[in-house]
């Protein structure tokens, strides 16, 4: 039965998701609410656009979903919240589940669950949290047909990197995408490897898992186009975007552009126009 709630999610043509990420408000990070600080704009603009979803959180959900008609994007629900993210990290680092995140999901009328799986340096407190967590929500997931996504993200030293600290050295990133899937996900959301290459060891290593790659920090026009058509000829199922396109200066036309790229098989050269 979850096979329902999929189906609103990936589409039907080409059997891959493109899902917009605007939950970053949940993460109490100022940089990352540039572009979203009127998130119903921000939301009315992407719908127009149409992605096969969009990713938010409970308290942001109810600007999607109040939305008329049929043809809206599906609703992927965040249930998580970490405060893991800043340049200064705080004493203590955690994540934690919101209450009852599947019943709060299909009262939104959600099509899939989202978590994080972290690996942290120096932080195995955190890994568990968020391992205690899939185990918490999977069974739930489904009882009630309920899709879970499950994000393995990998980072670096906060020392090192700072603030966004996305580590895509492949042998780090498929082992947590393993776990992951070992884990019981039904969609992996995973981070590019710094060897773009190589990312179908990824995508083998979910055997039938769908996986959706995250597009992390901003990047340029032509690079995340590009890096986006090579990751879709490599065998992944998607892409989960959010500063990419919500801090870009045109993200309806970054969206249509991205659309093309992953749904019809467009090149860079075919869709740049569109963002120029």
């Amino acid at each position: 039965m979850k096979n329902f709630r999929l189906q609103r999610l990936f589409n039907q043509q080409s059997g891959r998701c493109f899902d917009v990420a605007i939950d970053h408000g949940f993460f109490n990070e100022y940089a990352f609410l540039q572009g979203i600080e009127h998130i119903k704009t921000a939301i009315t603009t992407l719908v127009e656009a149409a992605p096969d979803a969009i990713q938010l959180t409970v308290g942001q959900a109810h600007y999607l979903q109040n939305l008329p008609g049929r043809h809206k994007p599906s609703l992927v629900l965040r249930t998580d919240v970490a405060n893991v993210y800043g340049t200064q990290l705080p004493r203590t680092l955690f994540s934690r589940m919101i209450s009852e995140p599947v019943t709060q999901a299909i009262r939104l009328d959600a099509t899939c669950v989202v978590v994080n799986l972290f690996q942290i340096p120096n932080q195995p407190e955190v890994a568990d949290q968020c391992i205690q967590n899939i185990l918490s929500i999977k069974p739930i997931c489904d009882q009630f047909s309920m899709p879970l996504m499950i994000e393995p993200l990998v980072f670096q030293e906060n020392a090192k990197a700072g603030g966004y600290m996305v580590d895509g050295d492949e042998k780090k990133i498929i082992p947590l995408v393993r776990q992951a899937v070992e884990l019981g996900a039904d969609i992996i959301k995973s981070d590019p490897t710094d060897d773009v290459s190589v990312y179908h060891k990824v995508v083998e290593t979910a055997g039938d898992i769908p996986v959706l790659v995250r597009g992390g920090g901003r990047a340029t026009d032509e690079e995340i186009l590009t890096r986006t058509y090579n990751l879709i000829q490599q065998g992944v199922k998607g892409i989960v975007y959010g500063r990419n396109i919500i801090q870009h200066p045109k993200p309806a036309a970054m969206t249509r552009a991205l659309m093309a790229v992953v749904h019809e098989g467009a090149t860079v050269a075919d869709v740049i126009g569109l963002v120029k």
